[in-house]
């Protein structure tokens, strides 16, 4: 098992049982404590579980509530793979729309960099600012009340201006994603009613997310997983992630 693999399963552990111990992991994975001592400091980092004394906790921070500023420089080169693969499904003449993701800031930069002659909708401040030179690519952007992390606009009047129109593909973020249960999640009421229009006015909608979000939790649902045209990945899913998704009809690709 690869060292990422593992870790994943890591974090899948913590979030189902609460806790896990070094000494148990140690014996699970057949690699010596201080391998997994190695593995939980830089889970730890990601802010994806608490070390403790011989183990570790679920880390319930709430991390999505972060100014997208901060929220930027995590994960960047798993957040460029996955915009590459989203980038190979645009065809010339789309219109698509970009959610507030941080993976959308990476996506809209290979858009504009090609110069791709498409029609981009946002609700994503970032996004909306990449637009700075004369360009083929055409920007449609809705306001409405800013969020949270002040990194995009939601609510009712955001969905009221989405509602009328029709995408060809849309590119979402999310904040967890429970397999078992077929939920997909974000953290707040507005953000999700927000998703729900954009998916309900797109004839395709991918989820962009890195694999360790598989164990993550949110507050609110806003699709299940087999709402989804595909899903796309930084890397390939544990082989429990693949067996569950399996009788979803989704696409995974990484």
């Amino acid at each position: 098992m690869l060292a990422r693999e593992r870790q994943n399963k890591i974090v899948e552990m913590v979030n189902a049982n609460g806790s896990v111990l070094v000494k148990e992991l140690s014996e699970m994975f057949e690699v010596t404590e201080d391998s997994i001592r190695k593995d939980l400091s830089l889970l730890e980092k990601k802010e994806l579980l608490k070390k403790t004394y011989g183990g570790a906790v679920r880390n319930r921070v709430n991390t999505h509530e972060l100014y997208v500023s901060q929220r930027k420089g995590k994960n960047v080169e798993e957040k460029k793979k996955i915009a590459k693969k989203a980038f190979e499904l645009i065809e010339e003449g789309d219109f698509i729309f970009l959610d507030i993701s941080t993976i959308n800031i990476e996506l809209i930069k290979l858009i504009v960099e090609a110069n791709l002659d498409v029609t981009v909708a946002t609700n994503m401040i970032d996004v909306m600012l990449s637009f700075t030179a004369s360009l083929d690519t055409n920007l449609v952007f809705v306001g409405g009340k800013l969020n949270r992390g002040r990194d995009g606009f939601i609510g009712s009047y955001t969905n009221e201006q989405i509602g009328e129109f029709s995408f060809d593909k849309a590119f979402m973020g999310v904040v967890g994603v429970d397999i078992k249960r077929n939920k997909v999640y974000t953290y707040t009421t507005d953000d999700a009613l927000t998703k729900k229009v954009i998916m309900e006015n797109s004839e395709k909608c991918y989820m962009l997310m890195e694999n360790t979000k598989f164990a993550r939790e949110g507050n609110y649902r806003y699709s299940s997983i087999d709402e989804f045209e595909g899903i796309i990945l930084d890397e390939e899913p544990s082989e429990e992630v693949q067996k569950h998704l399996a009788d979803k009809k989704v696409t995974v690709l990484y």
